[in-house]
């Protein structure tokens, strides 16, 4: 028997008894997504009377938060996210969860570096291969670096996570863990795919007509992505490539038509790269094994300067809110917490400065609260609000009136191209707020209520 496969069975417990290397006072820490802590968290959350002030670290948690769930003060355990999830974003708005600030690409440096703990890491994974790895699968942004800074590593195998092929730091080795765990192999959570509204479809097709053959492309998740992966996937356009840090049902569609071959990058040619995968089933399945699919960590993946050398780069996010400045929130409502700031930033940054790139950030140009429309253009962002991306950084900003650039304009320039694609219904006033503001020139259109 090979050495690895003794080390294995020597070192598969039970999840209660992997778990009983936690104590009161430690760091936990999850990894992403899919390959989050399951049955562990469920084991860790019966000691709760053994244990005080742990703290546990996820990143868009979407396995059940056992542990939360069994202690609603916080007093045992107390959650933290890197970024939040709907689950994540629950528990948040009832006053269970906080925040941990950061920009995506330095996640793994962070972890390594200045981050308190982790005493534990958590992962679920791939079963080992014939080599003695495991594969993170779905979810490798920083994995490998909480496993290398950990006390203790613990593993839960699921028969159901993707075997995913890599650049870097996507696998571990068995000589790395601590305690293996053979879980009962639940059905990874799944992301449907969200269904376009008709203004998200504009919203797409005023970005796929700057789209050509060999563009690189990342994409946010929601519904304008699904939109761009289907008019992609019905377009003549040809050898596409993939750099993304989010992996989702919108590169399958693209792939199956055929319009992703990698053919044109100029790094990484002919395979798709991404740092953590979350979708259909299906998805799952596509990435499995599949050599043309490959898996970094995030410090690869989002850096600028890793995307500035991809040429005909072009990036596509959402937002929440942008203010007459060109200063873009994406992750919260005033003070309310939402996402996080993820690699929205990384990619706005990268994107502008590859050969020909372009970065959008979209959103509809209005929102219904409580019966009223309101306007996501607006004079400054609502207060408390997090800028995502500085003015210095915004390139273009999309709605369904359009386009507009943001780079090289001065500050009245920037005004009156995003007050051009604003709800025509809120045009005037946002002109008399510029105006205010003295940002916006009388030679520009005066508002019609003059």
């Amino acid at each position: 028997m090979p050495s690895y496969l003794q080390e294995y069975k020597q070192k598969l417990v039970t999840a209660a008894e992997a778990v009983k290397v936690v104590k009161s006072g430690d760091w936990v820490e999850h990894a992403f997504g899919v390959c989050g802590a399951n049955e562990l968290d469920q084991a860790l959350a019966q000691r709760v009377n053994e244990l005080y002030d742990v703290k546990i670290r996820v990143d868009i948690g979407v396995w059940p938060h056992y542990s939360l769930e069994a202690d609603p003060t916080g007093e045992h355990f107390q959650w933290h996210a890197w970024h939040f999830g709907g689950l994540d974003r629950k528990y948040y708005n009832q006053g269970q969860m906080y925040y941990v600030p950061m920009k995506f690409h330095e996640c793994p440096r962070m972890t390594r570096n200045d981050c308190a703990g982790p005493n534990v890491f958590m992962a679920t994974v791939a079963p080992m291969d014939r080599h003695g790895y495991f594969s993170f699968g779905a979810g490798a942004p920083s994995a490998m670096a909480a496993a290398e800074t950990a006390d203790y590593v613990l593993l839960e195998i699921n028969t159901n996570m993707p075997r995913v092929l890599g650049g870097n730091q996507e696998h571990i080795h068995i000589s790395q863990v601590d305690y293996v765990v053979e879980s009962s192999n639940q059905p990874l959570p799944t992301l449907p795919a969200a269904e376009p509204s008709e203004v998200e479809k504009i919203i797409a097709g005023h970005i796929i007509e700057r789209l050509y053959d060999g563009c690189c492309i990342q994409l946010g998740i929601g519904g304008i992505p699904n939109a761009i992966g289907t008019m992609v996937a019905e377009s003549d356009l040809k050898d596409l490539g993939v750099h993304t840090e989010m992996y989702v049902d919108a590169y399958l569609k693209m792939t199956e038509a055929g319009k992703i071959t990698g053919a044109k990058k100029n790094l990484d040619r002919y395979k798709q790269v991404f740092s953590f995968a979350l979708g259909s089933r299906e998805l799952y399945e596509f990435i499995d094994d599949n050599p043309g699919v490959i898996a970094y960590s995030v410090d690869y993946t989002n850096n600028p300067y890793i995307v500035a050398q991809i040429d005909n780069f072009v990036s596509i996010n959402a937002c929440i809110e942008v203010d007459l400045f060109g200063q873009v929130c994406a992750e919260s409502v005033g003070t309310r917490h939402i996402s996080g700031t993820g690699g929205q930033l990384d990619f706005v940054e990268g994107a502008y400065k590859s050969k020909n790139g372009q970065s959008f950030i979209c959103m509809p140009s209005t929102f219904e609260s409580q019966g009223q429309v309101v306007s996501r253009i607006k004079p400054i962002l609502t207060p408390g609000s997090i800028v995502t991306d500085p003015r210095t950084a915004t390139h273009m900003v999309v709605t369904e009136y359009g386009i507009a650039n943001m780079k090289g304009k001065s500050t009245w320039e920037r005004a009156e191209a995003l007050i051009n694609i604003a709800h025509p219904g809120f045009r005037d006033e946002l002109i008399n707020e510029a105006e205010s503001m003295r940002i916006w020139r009388r030679s520009n259109r005066i508002p019609s209520n003059v």
